[in-house]
């Protein structure tokens, strides 16, 4: 992840707020569709749910410049979302759904270059919090 992708994300990240209660719904409904093993893992308010994603990529986005001011919270995320349940293997899916959203929500905005942006930000991020839960070999795969 370079600057420029750093650049990408946190911009299109800032046509995705407005609309943040909307995303969420798109996010949890796709990953709900590709991956319905997990919706059991989902037992709260969904609507809070959503609004609780949707301020964490805002911490985790505008952090991106300064990495190391997030690593410490996506660590200790990492962690928790194991006593959920969560594998290492649920992360790519995770990512499916979430640039999918993007591309949904940001619609002509989504462009290939935005699209490697997005993933090289996720790839970054998912990797460190595999590892911080899993351990390194985990993340390697």
């Amino acid at each position: 992840m370079n600057a420029s992708d750093v650049t990408l994300v946190q911009d299109s990240f800032k046509k995705v707020a407005p609309i943040s209660e909307v995303a969420a719904e798109l996010f949890y409904g796709r990953l709900f569709e590709i991956a319905p093993q997990v919706k059991p893992m989902f037992r709260g308010d969904m609507k809070e749910q959503g609004r609780k994603l949707m301020a964490t990529l805002g911490v985790v986005v505008t952090g991106l410049t300064r990495l190391e001011t997030v690593l410490p919270a996506a660590s200790a995320l990492a962690k928790q979302h194991v006593a959920y349940g969560v594998k290492a293997e649920h992360y790519p899916i995770v990512g499916g759904a979430l640039l999918w959203t993007l591309e949904k929500g940001l619609g002509d905005a989504w462009t290939p270059e935005l699209a490697a942006a997005w993933t090289a930000a996720y790839g970054t991020l998912s990797g460190y919090m595999i590892s911080e839960a899993y351990g390194t070999a985990q993340a390697a795969e």
